[in-house]
C-alpha cells in the first residue's frame, strides 16, 4: 500500500542542494527548475556536465561548486537531492541530512529517501504528480505521457473560468463549495 503523503512544495522559498554533476544530477536539476524556475539551488560535484553549466547561465539562483561533497554544504539547506554514482557518498549525504533533520532524496535508492520525485503532468496551472511508491519510475513516466496526450490544452481556460466564478460567488465556504461542486459535476 502506498502510504506517501503527496504535497506540492514552493521550492522557490527553499534552498535546495543537489549532490552530483553527472547525468542524474542534470535530470534532477532539470526537473526542479522546469517546475520551479526561481528555485535557489546549489549543486556540488567534483565534475559538472556542460549542460548543467548552461543551465547556470540561464538561472542566476543556481550556484555551482566544483568540489567533492562535504557536510559543510548542508548549511542553510532545507532540501537535498543526491544523484551520484558513488553509493558511499550517497549514504554519507543521507546520514548527514538525517542528523540535521533535512529532507533528502537519494536517486534510485528508495530506502534512503524521505521523499520521492514524482513524474509530473503540466497543463497550464494544472499539475498532476504521479508516484509508484518508488517501485517503477519508468511506469510513472509512461503514465505521464498518456495523461499529457489525453488532457486537452484548453484546461487552462477552464481553470481561469472556474477561478472567475469562484471569485464572484457569495455566501460562506460551504455554500461556495456546493456551488462549485455543482458546476464541476460535468467533469465526471
Amino acid at each position: 500500500m502506498n502510504t506517501l503523503f503527496p504535497i506540492f512544495v514552493k521550492a522557490e522559498n527553499l534552498h535546495t542542494l543537489i549532490v552530483g554533476g553527472g547525468y542524474v544530477g542534470l535530470e534532477k536539476l532539470t526537473a526542479l527548475l522546469s517546475n520551479s524556475p526561481e528555485s535557489r539551488v546549489t549543486l556540488v560535484a567534483p565534475e559538472i556536465r556542460s549542460e548543467i553549466r548552461a543551465l547556470a547561465q540561464q538561472h542566476p539562483k543556481l550556484q555551482l561548486i566544483q568540489e567533492p561533497y562535504h557536510e559543510i554544504y548542508l548549511s542553510d539547506k532545507e532540501l537535498v537531492i543526491v544523484g551520484t554514482n558513488d553509493k558511499n557518498i550517497n549514504r554519507q549525504v543521507q546520514a548527514d541530512c538525517k542528523i540535521r533533520r533535512i529532507l533528502v532524496n537519494v536517486a534510485d535508492t528508495p530506502d534512503l529517501c524521505d521523499f520521492y520525485l514524482s513524474s509530473v503532468v503540466k497543463k497550464g496551472d494544472l499539475k498532476i504528480a504521479i508516484s509508484t511508491n518508488g517501485k517503477s519510475p519508468t511506469f510513472a513516466k509512461r503514465f505521464r505521457e498518456v495523461l499529457e496526450d489525453i488532457l486537452p490544452d484548453s484546461l487552462q481556460e477552464t481553470l481561469d473560468n472556474l477561478t472567475a466564478i469562484r471569485n464572484q460567488l457569495k455566501g460562506d465556504f460551504v455554500q461556495k463549495m456546493e456551488k462549485l461542486n455543482e458546476i464541476t459535476k460535468v467533469l465526471r
